[in-house]
């Protein structure tokens, strides 16, 4: 195997796993002892990798983990939604280092997209974060194909076949682009996860799956449109056009009038006003449905992410009592994962946007 190769595979294993030892990584990744040892010492004199404090007894000498230095390279995320523009700084082990969201209406123009870009430039000065950033990945609500720099499809931003390249050029770093739901999966490290299926419960509701650790995209990069499912034929009246897609019942706007109020305040509201409660009820109900469906369809795990997903380990188990009236074949609910990133706010710890927050806030 080529070094660079191996290389590439112990610093890959490193960002999904943390601290690990010597030995593990030859096990875990077939490499050779040798062949561990020599890029370790390779990567150790550039500063990349260190020797933590960490240490087991092998019989003979004790043997040191190994980890990333956290601070030796950065990242910039940034999530653009119809109303806000969100900008995160995120180290090498996912720790949110700076983040701000300000609200920006979209627009289709040039002109947008200098402001944009501005305002990340102005960030990274502010941050200090120029010379150690690695590059810059933007979340977008839609179908996006990344290759081609085209956002083919966003009913959020009502935009169809949209160039991406202006964007990119404006930009000072390399850019990744990403539709946020997928962004939001691919901060859960699936690369450990296996076998999941994401709901990204925000304003609206779109969904990510991950097939043996890797995000899968379909032929036509549209897997994971979970939102635009029909769960009630006839049903409510979808943004998309349609009616009954499971949007319209599963989405955190069902819980907060389509944003006129904080979801925060809506769940404070849930113990005490019984038409809150009600709507809570609904809620969980049709999201019981909903789940029960992808259940039978991909008998994977199922992880409950977004702004919605924050609050749902508080209510796992009435939603997997409504789960079981759905699904007769599965006896527990142990399939259903709670996100790791919850709700994004000022200080708080999501390396957004690729984490369960993209997208949280209405519009």
């Amino acid at each position: 195997m080529k070094k660079n190769a191996a290389k590439y595979k112990i610093l890959n294993y490193m960002l999904n796993r943390g601290n690990v030892f010597k030995l593990e990584l030859a096990q875990e990744l077939n490499l050779s002892m040798p062949t561990v040892l020599s890029n370790i010492n390779e990567l150790m004199a550039t500063g990349l990798i260190v020797e933590v404090g960490e240490s087991r007894n092998t019989g003979g000498r004790k043997a040191h983990a190994v980890g990333i230095q956290k601070n030796y390279r950065y990242s910039l995320g940034v999530d653009i939604t119809a109303n806000h523009i969100g900008i995160v700084l995120v180290n090498l082990g996912g720790e949110v280092i700076a983040q701000e969201r300000v609200r920006e209406k979209f627009e289709p123009n040039t002109a947008y997209l200098i402001r944009l870009s501005e305002r990340v430039k102005d960030f990274c000065t502010r941050q200090q974060a120029k010379e150690k950033l690695l590059g810059i990945g933007i979340s977008l609500p839609g179908i996006v194909n990344e290759k081609d720099r085209i956002l083919v499809k966003s009913h959020t931003l009502k935009l169809e076949n949209y160039s991406l390249k202006t964007m990119e050029q404006l930009m000072p770093f390399p850019v990744h682009f990403e539709n946020d739901a997928n962004a939001a999966m691919l901060a859960e490290h699936p690369s450990a996860i296996k076998n999941i299926v994401y709901l990204s419960l925000n304003n609206t509701l779109g969904g990510a799956v991950c097939i043996h650790g890797e995000l899968f995209i379909g032929d036509n990069r549209k897997a994971g449109e979970i939102g635009h499912m029909i769960l009630k034929p006839g049903g409510k009246q979808c943004y998309c056009g349609k009616q009954g897609c499971a949007d319209a019942y599963c989405a955190a706007s069902v819980l907060t009038q389509n944003g006129r109020e904080p979801l925060e305040s809506f769940m404070e509201r849930i113990p005490a006003d019984k038409k809150t409660r009600e709507i809570w009820d609904a809620y969980l109900d049709d999201l019981a449905m909903l789940i029960s469906n992808i259940r039978m369809f991909m008998d994977t795990d199922i992880m409950l992410g977004g702004e919605v997903g924050g609050y749902l380990s508080n209510y796992s188990l009435e939603l997997g009592e409504k789960i079981s009236k759905y699904n007769l074949f599965d006896r527990d609910i142990s399939y259903l994962k709670n996100c790791a990133y919850k709700k994004w706010k000022q200080g708080g710890s999501n390396p957004w946007p690729f984490a369960c927050e993209a997208n949280a806030h209405p519009g």
